[in-house]
């Protein structure tokens, strides 16, 4: 294979909009760790679920764009009952008991999209704005993978002017540092964790809806991405957002390039870029020692 530089450019932004999806997933699960310490094992099932909302609204309004405000909305709030009615009894229990109760509702929202929706998965077409390729400069690319990529950067803007520049953003930094100091100060700390519980899940969700036209939608689809998440996490380091930023790009980059040489070992580089990390940083790329003692 002749290696030009037009095949690495384009073989880079390939990376890079695979990495905008893995960057939306691990910013959601570091978000809810990082800020509620809750190692969150339904968050691949909140991916999956925001796929198939997006299945089923499609279905009823043929809109592209009403599925792109539906699904974080609807998945958000499913995360927020799941936070307000089962994970919050656990707060104060030990990590584990959120672990294994959100193990579970993975398999049970798993079994859901089972019963509606069928075990033999869906298509979801891109939409028709967004097909065709357009040119990059180094040759065509689909539109919309750079539409993913530009949604992606997007909502992490929108998600940085939310936390560092708004009042209830420094709540959140406030209470993720100390919870006590909020209480004292009269401010119910229990609903901050409810929203940024559901802002993490209505991520997770809007990522399924994108990934849909890529990978397809099927009751199964949370699992992988889970374990994707969890490598982005690692190499980004247990809760830091711009670790995550940095690992998904990273890793969707590196993915590209392997599938590119040597495509059997795609799956097998996700895990060689994670042991790499913690050989050489063993708490990920910005992660803080001791977070999860």
């Amino acid at each position: 294979m002749e290696i030009t530089f037009n095949l690495v450019a384009q073989q880079l932004v390939t990376g890079l909009a695979l990495g905008s999806i893995y960057v939306l997933v691990g910013v959601g699960l570091s978000l809810v760790f990082g800020l509620l310490n809750i190692v969150n094992f339904a968050h691949g099932a909140f991916f999956m679920v925001g796929a198939y909302v997006g299945v089923f609204v499609f279905a009823r309004t043929g809109n592209f764009w009403i599925c792109m405000v539906a699904v974080p909305v609807i998945s958000g709030a499913i995360g927020m009952l799941v936070e307000r009615f089962l994970v919050r009894p656990l707060y104060g229990r030990g990590i584990d008991y959120p672990l294994l109760l959100t193990f579970g509702l993975a398999y049970v929202l798993m079994d859901l999209a089972r019963l509606f929706f069928g075990v033999q998965g869906e298509q979801f077409d891109t939409p028709e704005l967004l097909q065709g390729a357009v040119d990059i400069g180094v040759g065509m690319f689909p539109l919309y993978r750079l539409f993913l990529i530009a949604v992606t950067a997007v909502i992490l803007l929108a998600l940085w002017l939310f936390i560092e520049k708004t009042r209830f953003g420094l709540i959140v930094r406030a209470g993720a540092r100390d919870p006590l100091v909020l209480r004292v100060l009269g401010i119910n700390i229990s609903n901050v964790w409810l929203v940024i519980f559901g802002i993490g899940s209505a991520i997770a969700g809007l990522a399924g809806l994108l990934a849909a036209p890529m990978r397809g939608v099927s009751p199964e689809m949370g699992a992988p991405i889970l374990i994707e998440a969890f490598v982005i996490t690692v190499v980004g380091g247990m809760g830091s957002l711009g670790g995550a930023v940095a690992a998904g790009l990273l890793l969707g980059v590196v993915v590209s390039f392997t599938t590119l040489f040597q495509p059997e070992l795609a799956e097998f580089s996700m895990f060689a870029l994670m042991a790499i990390t913690l050989i050489f940083k063993p708490n990920g790329l910005f992660g803080q020692k001791g977070l999860m003692s």
